[in-house]
This record gives structure tokens, C-alpha cells and sequence, in this order.
């Protein structure tokens, strides 16, 4: 039996501040994964079956990975002071692939839920949010377009912004494309699409490098499509990078 956060709370367990993630169910599908008309590691565009499984509805903030630290004595990542990362509702950032595993494993062990990160397929299902073929997930319209286009990404901007400011996606997921980058479960290899298996793909075995989805505040266009992939060395921590959880379908 599993015991939840509101047992953990009579046991003095939970830290001061700590919220579960709101979630939204990912139902089970097969989409197409990947665009001709994008970059090389892009293609081949192939067929991809998931699972259902739930996503938090926003990125990880600093409030919640305050929770984490204060919870676990880890140590606050770079840029958590400084004037332009450290609102409570923005996206934590500065966070390496092994940090956001660190704060998984306790929020799993916190909750009774399995949290974790989502792999590159389960973060391209969620983002295109029912869509088949579209370039972002608010359709086809360039960033450019949109209202908030100069606060995210264009001018002197210096960081994110408070996470669900925008319109949320198809499912329901706010800030997937943009605000900060984030990791992904799988290794990253950039031919891999050649020949990922069809059914629930988790990357390679091995790698040297972390994928990684979506647009930053740091970063123009290039990344902010669905189906654009990216990857740095697991142990960086960048201040355009963060990460959001998912969880298991069937978890108490």
C-alpha cells in the first residue's frame, strides 16, 4: 500500500510548501514522430506507438524544487539567487540530468506514485497535444506570431518567465516549446529514428549525451518545434534548462 502526502503531512514528512504536480492524462496512441522538413536527426518521420501515461501540466518551479532541497539538504543549483531566475513560479533552472532524476526518485518515494522523466516519444505525443503534423503546439503559426513573442523570446530577454502564463496545448500542458528546455529520459544519438523500435521507443542503451525538447527563453526558433531534438552532456547545468515530470498510469 501506498501512503500519500496527506499521511506524510501527520508524520511531519512533507516539507513546508510542497504541492504533488497537477497532471493530465497522455491517452495511449500512435502518432507520427519526427519531420521530413526538419533537421537531419529529425528524420526518417516514422510511426510511434505509446502508452498512456500523465504529464505535469507545468514545468518544474523553483517552488517545488525548493520543497526538494529543503526536504533532502541538496544543494541550490547555479542561478537560483539571481534576480532573473528566482520568482517561486519560475521554471527551475540550472538543474543537470542527474538532479532532475534526484528529485524524481523523491518525489516517487514522497508520493507512492512513480515520477519520472519523460522519454523523447512520450514528450513529442504530449507536445503536438492531439495534433497530427503540426509544427508547434499551438499549430503552425511562427513564434513570431504570438502575442507574448517579444517577453519569451525576442529583445533583452534575460530568463523565464512564470510558468502557465500562456495558453495551455491540446491536453492541457502549459509552456512546452518554449521558456526553458527540457530534459528527457533518453540518450541522445542523433541517427536514431533509422532504426528505433516502433512501440514505446526509449532512446539508446548508451550514449555520451541527454536529449532534451523544446525552446528556451535563451534560444530563437530552431528548437521550438515539436519535433525538433537537442542534447548536452548529463552533468551541464545550463540556466535555459530545466525539466518537467510524468507519472505512471495506474499508480495509486
Amino acid at each position: 500500500m501506498s501512503t500519500h502526502p496527506q499521511d506524510l503531512r501527520s508524520r511531519n514528512i512533507v516539507p513546508e510548501g510542497f504541492a504533488e504536480p497537477d497532471c493530465v492524462i497522455v491517452p495511449a496512441s500512435e502518432f507520427l514522430m519526427g519531420c521530413e522538413q526538419g533537421r537531419e536527426e529529425e528524420r526518417p518521420a516514422h510511426r510511434v506507438s505509446v502508452p498512456a501515461y500523465e504529464m505535469a501540466i507545468f514545468q518544474v518551479r523553483n517552488r517545488d524544487f525548493a520543497a526538494f532541497m529543503q526536504a533532502t539538504g541538496h544543494p541550490a543549483p547555479p542561478n537560483w539567487d539571481g534576480s532573473d531566475f528566482s520568482d517561486l513560479d519560475f521554471p527551475v533552472v540550472s538543474v543537470s540530468w542527474f538532479e532532475a532524476q534526484e528529485y524524481c526518485e523523491w518525489l516517487t518515494k514522497l508520493t507512492g506514485r512513480h515520477y519520472r522523466l519523460p522519454t523523447e516519444a512520450e514528450w513529442e505525443r504530449a507536445a503536438r497535444g492531439g495534433g497530427e503534423g503540426r509544427l508547434y503546439p499551438w499549430g503552425n503559426d511562427e513564434p513570431q506570431s504570438r502575442a507574448d513573442y517579444r517577453e519569451r523570446w525576442g529583445g533583452d530577454v534575460r530568463g523565464p518567465v512564470p510558468v502557465g502564463r500562456g495558453e495551455p496545448n491540446g491536453f492541457g500542458i502549459y509552456d512546452l516549446c518554449e521558456n526553458v528546455h527540457e530534459w528527457c529520459a533518453d540518450w541522445y544519438q542523433p541517427d536514431y529514428y533509422a532504426h528505433s523500435r516502433q512501440q514505446n521507443p526509449a532512446g539508446p542503451a548508451s550514449g555520451e549525451r541527454r536529449a532534451s525538447r523544446g525552446g528556451s527563453w535563451r534560444h530563437h526558433i530552431k528548437v521550438s518545434r515539436v519535433a525538433a531534438r537537442s542534447s548536452i552532456p548529463p552533468a551541464f547545468q545550463y540556466a535555459d534548462y530545466g525539466f518537467r515530470v510524468v507519472r505512471d498510469i495506474g499508480e495509486p
